[in-house]
């Protein structure tokens, strides 16, 4: 059965919950996943931070970090977004926050269902994915 949690330990931006989990159910079923379990973790700076430089050894804030645990028939996951990152590319970008959250979530859960961006190839069609998801959802095309 499909579940989505959601965790904000941070104070910066106000999350639309149901929005959210919108967004995953859309993305989920769309990309033929029936039965999943995840986690959406929105924080700041500094957590993103430590995360990222203990997992990916990377010393800087991120976007967003997929951590991938399924077992078996369920696809179980967690994403770990940037709140701030996603401030500071809305206000570059000149959208609203809430789109290039959406875009976070969107990443972190193709990344979950199989889809990578290591190289110039898989980019392409992570991108095309991500365009499908943000238009199907009725959101702006603000990715790379």
């Amino acid at each position: 059965m499909p579940k989505v949690s959601i965790a904000s330990p941070q104070e910066l931006v106000k999350l639309d919950r149901p929005r959210l989990r919108e967004i995953v159910r859309q993305v989920m079923a769309e990309e033929d996943i029936k039965d999943y379990e995840i986690s959406l973790a929105f924080v700041d700076n500094p957590t993103i931070h430590g995360i990222n430089k203990r997992f990916l050894e990377h010393d800087e804030p991120t976007d967003v970090i997929t951590f991938p645990y399924s077992s078996g028939k369920v696809l179980v996951g967690e994403l770990v977004i940037g709140v701030e990152v996603a401030l500071e590319q809305a206000r570059v970008g000149g959208h609203e926050v809430d789109a290039e959250l959406a875009l976070y979530v969107i990443h972190g859960l193709l990344h979950l269902v199989g889809y990578d961006d290591k190289d110039a190839h898989d980019r392409k069609q992570m991108r095309v994915r991500e365009r499908y998801h943000l238009n199907g959802l009725g959101l702006p095309d603000i990715g790379p």
